[in-house]
């Protein structure tokens, strides 16, 4: 169905999901966005692009079902084998140092944009593998996704989910069922999952560790400014900061220091 926006139909749902999100459409992902749309319009039985666009105006609901629908969740355990080592082998090390020397044993850390939960049940794994036993993880799991919270917080992932999780992870942390794995009780209790829209304040303070990889592409210059500054504001003195691989602060006027381990680069909030 070619032409399926007109080009000043396109610029008004850019805007609008823009304004809601952050997230940014252009005319190379402008394809994804008409065929979410073409999805939406069917499930709410309208006709056209135009009264789809009053429905959005009048229903938040509706606005945060297309939200998700155009976020891709594309995720896995164990991703980024080089963070997960500077995750295990510098960042966790560093922190242990700080909260001995402090006397405060909690470990506070932020999934941003955590998709289908794998990322935050990762990072409880290795925590729980390499913290001090008398040690207290927090970790707040949030997405603009409710679909895929609603996984993450079940906790059940098929077969196929499973590749990348060493074989003592499995036995330790999940239940085999017959069809897929579930995870155990006890380590699903250190991990809240929470919807949250990165275009504001989550509220959250004292963090030590921020994940937040893959989601910066989604933005302009602008959106991705105000969503490194949020995290500043949330982050305590010497916390650290993963964004993606192919995603950089590099001439961002941010505070975040450049750092670079011997597995991978990420950034420090140093004062």
């Amino acid at each position: 169905m070619a032409g399926f926006l007109t080009d000043s139909e396109f610029d008004q749902y850019k805007k609008l999901i823009y304004d809601a999100s952050g997230i940014t459409f252009s005319a190379s992902n402008r394809s994804i966005l008409e065929s979410r749309l073409r999805e939406r319009l069917k499930s709410a039985n309208l006709d056209s692009p135009a009264e789809y666009y009053r429905l959005l105006t009048s229903s938040h609901d509706e606005l945060k079902t297309l939200l998700d629908s155009v976020t891709t969740n594309l995720t896995r355990f164990f991703r980024n084998t080089a963070h997960i080592q500077t995750f295990e082998y510098y960042v966790i090390p560093e922190l242990i140092k700080q909260k001995q020397a402090s006397g405060n044993k909690t470990i506070k850390l932020w999934s941003a944009g955590c998709s289908t939960g794998e990322e935050p049940y990762t990072l409880a794994m290795v925590l729980k593998e390499t913290l001090p036993a008398d040690f207290t993880i927090q970790i707040v799991a949030s997405d603009i996704s409710l679909k895929s919270l609603m996984i993450g917080k079940e906790g059940f992932y098929g077969h196929n989910k499973m590749a990348g999780v060493p074989q003592n992870y499995l036995s330790k942390y999940f239940d085999e069922k017959p069809d897929g794995f579930q995870v155990k009780g006890f380590l699903k209790d250190n991990i809240r999952f929470d919807y949250h829209n990165l275009k504001h304040d989550s509220g959250l303070r004292g963090l030590d560790v921020v994940f937040c990889r893959n989601v910066l592409i989604y933005f302009d210059a602008p959106a991705q400014k105000s969503v490194i500054d949020r995290f500043w504001e949330c982050m305590a003195p010497k916390s650290f900061l993963f964004i993606g691989h192919s995603e950089s602060l590099f001439g961002m006027d941010t505070q975040f220091e450049f750092l670079k381990t011997d597995w991978a680069c990420i950034y420090q909030k140093k004062t």
